[in-house]
Parts: C-alpha cells; structure tokens; sequence
C-alpha cells in the first residue's frame, strides 16, 4: 500500500497491480482530523476486498496517528459498520 502525496491538500492511499490504481482520497487538517474524501477501485481491481483494504489501511492510520476521522466515502462509512472496531475513530 502507498501513501502518496498530492498537490494541494488532499493526498491518497494506493493499491497499484498490474498498471491499474485503486485509491482512497484523504485530507489532514490542523486540528487533528483525516476526511475520508472518496474511493475508486478499477474495474480490473473489484471484487477482490481493494476497497476494504484502502478503508482498514486509512483507518489504521488514524488510529495509529491519533487523527479523528470525519467520513464522506460511502464505502468506507459501510466498512465500519461491517467491522465496529473502527467506529470510536469517527469523530463528533
């Protein structure tokens, strides 16, 4: 899994195989938040859990960054209600 810098603000987790990248769009702010912006996974690339992947490996992140997480990406909102553990990142 990559973690690549973008210009601007927004930044993204990657999965690349085979010349095809799915990836996990994502901001960090000044006051301790990760916004989940959105998911895209190539045709060639779904239905083998990608997506999952990018969602656990986002949310590991904040946790291991103490980052409070603020969910847009409808894919990763149902990852965690499919693995609750990750639930007490979501900020308030």
């Amino acid at each position: 899994m990559n973690l690549e810098r973008k210009s601007g603000l927004r930044s993204r987790f990657e999965f690349e195989e085979n010349q095809e990248t799915a990836y996990l769009e994502f901001e960090i702010d000044s006051g301790g938040w990760i916004t989940l912006w959105h998911t895209e996974v190539p045709e060639a690339l779904r239905d083998r859990g990608v997506a999952g992947m990018l969602a656990k490996t986002a949310l590991e992140y904040a946790r291991d960054q103490k980052l409070k997480v603020d969910v847009v990406c409808p894919m990763v909102a149902d990852y965690i209600a499919k693995n609750p553990e990750f639930k007490s990142l979501v900020g308030k």
